[in-house]
């Protein structure tokens, strides 16, 4: 029986969360007199720290309840957040698998928490049966689990990770910061059937507002109420918030780039694999693609020097680099320095 207190640090679940101005006076009318705000200008008050407006256009988006969402200043904070809720510094352990996204590793190091790394198989799926003996651990508290994986591409078989959440008595958090490129279900529904799970979505990558740092956790109320207990009182801006609902608000236009951004991949898979240089192109769930070249680190250097700004993961995956897909002059243009490398 899974038992959500048993997890908790004790110094949070004690924890007096900061009371704002804004939490204690929810109206809109009225002579503010109780933020020590200065009473010039148009950016003058604080935003709201529920972002309530936000989370119910997501409800209505998802089909879910608003108690079932917390907004994050981007998924960063939230692993922070998630790692400080759930691990007791230089005592409990968190797991991932890799290659993988490097902020679980950077968040773990900032909270003094050891992070075992299981390495991804050949085909970076995970190995469910290295990773079983693994859930004995009374201090294993997390499993991260970033699907589609950045930076392979991938989305990790479904059986995999239902097996993950039956059987590991921890949180597993799933992000899904690519899912909106994908044709696989996302996981976001599923705390309902996984009261352990944490969904974490951005709205930086397919709602193309990565300078607004706005991210997402889909999880059960009670996961959610510690979120918020402990996140900072006002984690989002006001001009964030309403970049975000403005997103929502024009899903045309959202889904007219992913369109887009999809059908230029699929069109520069198709000129990659005509181009010697390239020696393998991983299979791809996101908006990029992993590919194998003979010496990434050259490659990387010879397509800087025509402008052209890839990743070099070299140091995850031999010889690979990370091409994010552009706009279709951007991608031509990548074409023709590929060519001339």
């Amino acid at each position: 029986m899974f038992n959500l207190k048993t997890l908790v640090r004790q110094n949070i679940l004690a924890l007096q969360p900061y009371s704002s101005a804004r939490d204690e006076f929810k109206g809109n009318d009225g002579v503010f007199l109780d933020a020590n705000e200065n009473p010039f200008g148009t950016l003058n008050r604080y935003p709201n720290s529920d972002q309530k407006i936000l989370k119910q256009k997501l409800a209505d988006y998802k089909k879910l309840s608003s108690n079932n969402i917390f907004v994050g200043n981007g998924s960063d904070e939230i692993i922070d957040l998630i790692y400080r809720i759930f691990c007791n510094p230089n005592q409990d352990k968190a797991l991932t698998f890799t290659p993988t996204f490097g902020m679980y590793q950077v968040a773990a190091d900032i909270n003094a928490i050891e992070l075992i790394t299981l390495p991804l198989n050949d085909k970076f799926q995970i190995n469910t049966d290295a990773l079983t003996p693994y859930f004995n651990d009374d201090n294993l508290k997390l499993i991260f689990i970033c699907s589609p994986n950045n930076p392979t591409g991938n989305c990790f078989n479904a059986s995999d990770i239902e097996f993950i959440l039956k059987n590991f008595k921890g949180i597993v958090v799933i992000d899904e910061a690519y899912a909106d490129f994908s044709d696989r279900e996302s996981w976001s529904k599923s705390f309902e059937s996984y009261p352990n799970l944490i969904v974490t979505q951005t709205f930086s990558k397919a709602w193309a507002l990565a300078a607004a740092r706005i991210g997402i956790a889909y999880a059960s109320k009670e996961i959610v109420q510690l979120l918020n207990k402990v996140k900072m009182p006002y984690n989002i801006s006001q001009l964030n918030e309403k970049a975000a609902i403005e997103a929502l608000d024009n899903r045309s236009t959202f889904e007219s780039n992913k369109r887009i951004i999809l059908e230029e991949k699929a069109k520069l898979i198709q000129e990659l694999k005509t181009l010697d240089i390239i020696k393998k192109i991983y299979p791809s769930d996101a908006n990029f693609l992993l590919v194998e070249v003979d010496d990434a680190n050259q490659l990387y250097q010879n397509l800087v020097e025509q402008k052209v700004i890839t990743r070099n993961r070299n140091s995850l995956v031999k010889n690979s680099i990370r091409i994010t897909v552009g706009k279709p002059e951007e991608n031509q243009q990548l074409i023709k320095a590929l060519k001339n490398s």
